[in-house]
């Protein structure tokens, strides 16, 4: 279990994100809220302006004040010398075994 910092002492675990997206579009908007209408909605912005939506594998949206770019440069910090989809097929393929 890895935990990215998305801002403000929050964290979430690497493996659960399904997506990283930009605040910027019209289906991103409509994204956050389906999911604020939905009791879905996670908001660790502080306050300040949401930069990124991280969506997860539960069905939860975050909303987070850190760029998207910068997120996924935390992601592959995690995992130097790897492609994220390498990653979890690694991983897929761990669960299958255990």
């Amino acid at each position: 279990m890895q935990l990215l910092n998305i801002g403000f002492g929050n964290t979430v675990m690497v493996e659960r994100i399904i997506a990283v997206i930009n605040t910027g579009s019209s289906p991103a908007r409509k994204l956050r809220e389906l999911a604020k209408k939905e009791g879905r909605l996670v908001d660790v912005t502080e306050g300040r302006r949401t930069r990124s939506i991280l969506v997860m594998d539960s069905n939860h949206v975050i909303l987070s004040s850190v760029q998207p770019d910068t997120i996924s440069q935390r992601m592959m910090a995690l995992h130097p010398g790897t492609q994220l989809a390498e990653y979890y097929a690694e991983m897929a393929q761990k669960g299958k075994e255990s």
